[in-house]
């Protein structure tokens, strides 16, 4: 039985680590990173895959240095005697000397050479792509730029970041097992580095909107990043529930009120809002959010 060293943090690693663990593959070793604290109260906790390790009885060792460019990290995963390491969303680039140890394959959430980095779904929904993936690649020293062992393609028309993460991280899982299987027969295929495009970790600013923007905007917005960070506006109430509207208006204007949400005009087109969430409040239906400030048709919102 061929061993695998492991290295992954979110649920999307998560996926496919529950299908090596189901696989004619032995884990050997869980490379994640280390606790972090979250929420107000900054309760230390820890990441998806090692969550799921714990609460699922795993016994294999699980490892969260800090940093990999250390002899002690190398020596951990030499100890292993790894065939292969695969990797997915680990959150660190690996360095040289443990690239030499095995195969290392990466499982990367766009189709490469496009939206190599750390947010490839999002930037692949931002961008209105009509189709994205997953792509199997053997890791060199860059980012993202190795040789292509395998895809798997999907129509993303659609979808919002949360169902996608959670199609592709399936079809990762899939292609991990076929791409190992079939290792010693694939010939890898270099990227071809002028359509290259990246894209970097998505922070908290990234998910602020106005009604200037247009319609269709806010709502790839949304799909981008909702529920983290979501959409908000310049005092922080966020939007947490939303389509869209072809109503047209002056921007920032109440066109409509419904039972199920109202209609807010943009630069073009309109967005119909059907929750909301004030900074330190608790989320309301959007006709209970109206009732409470007294707004009607033709008020400024925001």
């Amino acid at each position: 039985m061929k061993k695998i060293v492991f290295m992954g943090t979110p649920d999307y690693a998560t996926t496919i680590l529950k299908r090596l663990f189901r696989s004619n593959y032995e884990v050997v070793g869980v490379f994640t990173q280390p606790d972090k604290p979250v929420g107000r109260k900054m309760v230390l906790t820890p990441p998806d895959v090692k969550k799921f390790m714990l609460e699922n009885g795993y016994k294999t060792p699980i490892f969260q240095p800090l940093n990999l460019k250390n002899d002690e990290v190398y020596t951990q995963i030499c100890s292993l005697k790894p065939d292969f390491i695969v990797v997915a969303a680990y959150g660190q680039i690996l360095p040289k000397n443990i690239l030499e140890i095995a195969p290392c394959i990466n499982l990367h959430a766009s189709i490469l050479p496009k939206f190599r980095g750390a947010s490839p779904i999002q930037e692949a929904i931002l961008k209105n792509e009509k189709f994205s993936g997953v792509t199997a690649m053997r890791m060199g020293v860059g980012l993202d730029d190795g040789d292509m062992l395998g895809f798997s393609v999907l129509d993303i028309s659609g979808f919002c970041v949360s169902q996608l993460f959670d199609e592709l991280s399936k079809m990762a899982a899939e292609l991990t097992i076929k791409t190992l299987d079939k290792f010693d027969e694939i010939n890898g295929v270099s990227q071809f580095n002028a359509l290259s495009s990246k894209c970097g970790k998505i922070k908290k600013e990234n998910g602020l909107i106005n009604f200037e923007l247009s319609g269709d905007e806010i709502w790839t917005k949304f799909r981008a990043f909702h529920p983290w960070p979501g959409v908000f506006l310049a005092n922080g109430t966020k939007i947490t529930s939303l389509e869209i509207s072809n109503l047209n208006g002056n921007a920032g204007e109440i066109l409509a009120i419904s039972n199920d949400g109202f209609v807010v005009a943009c630069a073009k087109k309109s967005i119909k809002i059907k929750s909301i969430q004030e900074p330190g409040k608790k989320e309301l239906k959007a006709k209970d959010y109206i009732n409470g400030k007294r707004l009607s048709v033709g008020s400024k919102f925001c």
